[in-house]
């Protein structure tokens, strides 16, 4: 999506945002006030920023192999480590929400789809330490830096899948029982976006989390956030712009919430 045509999209979420004080739900209530807007310095934060702030100092070139719907910023086949840490990384703003919904609802398995350098995936492991991590990148040399940065700051306890997604995720899905969290942050595209949900979706439970990166990024993946949360199954979706949220909770009334983050 154009860049110009991605504010036109903000402005229109900013326009239909919601605050706490607007909605009936108890449970989104609870989570916009425990989570969304909880504004404690954890000390993990600075473990996985300290970490980037090594990698945007890093000029080392790597040859990118592309899987999915690639970078709009970035076109190159050789990148900078620093160059991928900038435009493909998660903000420290959307990483620190990665971390509180991980340590808010302590999932016994998490399934990251698009691990990059493995940022994203630190702030999800620190969140909740206990849980069983799998995520998946399709670059192998990617996948090298992101298991040093893993090892660097103590978390070997990642398990880091390298290939494509279609073929790994049935590798991995058929390794978890019940899937609590999936994190989908890769091939920003629609027909792909919607298999790896469907996919997901069959290991899911009551209290299973979906979350979807980039919801707004293109035609496709509007199109794709839309299919997603009319699906019979979904109960509660909340779109934050950057990043949309689903929930299977019966008990829950079918709503989709627009919620200013």
């Amino acid at each position: 999506m154009a860049k110009m045509d991605l504010i036109i999209q903000y402005l229109k979420y900013f326009r239909k945002a919601q605050t706490k004080y607007d909605v009936h739900s108890p449970f989104l209530f609870d989570l916009i006030t425990q989570v969304f807007e909880d504004k404690r310095k954890y000390p993990e934060y600075h473990k996985v920023e300290k970490l980037k702030k090594e990698l945007l100092k890093n000029n080392e070139l790597i040859t990118v192999t592309d899987l999915g719907a690639g970078s709009t910023v970035d076109k190159g086949e050789k990148r900078s480590v620093s160059s991928i840490a900038k435009n493909a990384s998660k903000s420290k703003r959307i990483g620190r929400l990665l971390f509180r919904l991980s340590r808010y609802f302590q999932p016994n398995n998490i399934l990251e789809l698009g691990t990059s350098l493995g940022l994203s995936s630190l702030y999800l492991a620190f969140g909740s330490p206990s849980s069983k991590i799998v995520t998946i990148e399709g670059c192998p040399n990617i996948s090298k830096i992101a298991i040093e940065n893993f090892q660097q700051v103590g978390m070997d306890q990642i398990n880091l899948k390298t290939g494509n997604f279609d073929d790994k995720l049935v590798e991995v899905l058929e390794q978890i029982e019940i899937l609590d969290l999936a994190f989908i942050d890769g091939n920003h595209q629609f027909g792909p976006t919607i298999n790896y949900f469907e996919q997901c979706l069959a290991k899911s439970s009551h209290d299973s989390i979906f979350i979807f990166d980039d919801i707004h990024w293109s035609d496709g993946m509007e199109k794709a956030w839309e299919n997603i949360i009319n699906h019979p199954d979904v109960s509660l979706s909340i779109d934050i712009f950057h990043m949309g949220m689903i929930f299977l909770r019966k008990e829950l009334t079918k709503q989709h919430f627009v919620v200013r983050f």
